[in-house]
């Protein structure tokens, strides 16, 4: 994954409040051409953003008692055009929803290695299907993820949309289109 010239990958903020796990995402990206800054909160964050500017933050979503989420909009803030990935150990749609309306460009569940957070920063995790083979282990996307909670809450309502539709938050034709459309396909295991 290093690049092939000597120009680095760009440049990357390691914000999560694990100083071991910062350690040692932080010296993977570095082997693959990255810069790294960390940070182990918000006030860290905010300011090394504004000091190092970055192209790239990687994100926890449990900063401590602080919630990664509410640091979205202020780092898009102090930086326009930064592309942000939320990790977390706390995977959930609603959570994966948040983060995107918020501003971030991507969500990946914990555990995750330095490959997955590579492809997710350069925006290349779901281009095409080549791309996933490469990450064997990757977690679902996001469509399909949603495409499975839908099906839940339907199953849940015994099949009743309008009861489906109101516990989701959409209306009743909103729901019929996204069950019309056929689920996300997988690869399918080698």
């Amino acid at each position: 994954m290093c690049p092939m010239n000597s120009e680095p990958a760009g440049r990357v903020l390691l914000v999560d409040d694990d100083a071991v796990f910062v350690q040692v995402l932080g010296r993977a990206l570095g082997t693959r051409g990255f810069e790294v800054s960390t940070a182990l909160d918000s006030t860290q964050a905010l300011a090394r953003c504004a000091e190092f500017q970055p192209r790239f933050v990687v994100l926890d979503l449990k900063l401590g008692a602080e919630n990664g989420l509410a640091l979205i909009p202020r780092l898009m803030a102090a930086r326009p055009g930064l592309r942000i990935l939320l990790l977390t150990g706390y995977a959930s749609i609603a959570t994966a929803v948040e983060a995107i309306k918020r501003g971030a460009h991507d969500y990946l569940a914990k555990p995750v290695d330095a490959d997955q957070v590579v492809q997710a920063l350069l925006g290349h995790a779901s281009e095409s299907s080549a791309d996933s083979d490469l990450l064997p282990n990757a977690p679902p996307p996001l469509k399909r993820l949603e495409w499975e909670h839908i099906q839940r809450v339907l199953a849940e309502c015994d099949g009743n949309i309008s009861e489906a539709a109101r516990r989701l938050g959409l209306h009743r034709r909103t729901l019929q289109r996204k069950l019309a459309k056929r689920p996300v396909r997988e690869n399918a295991p080698r």
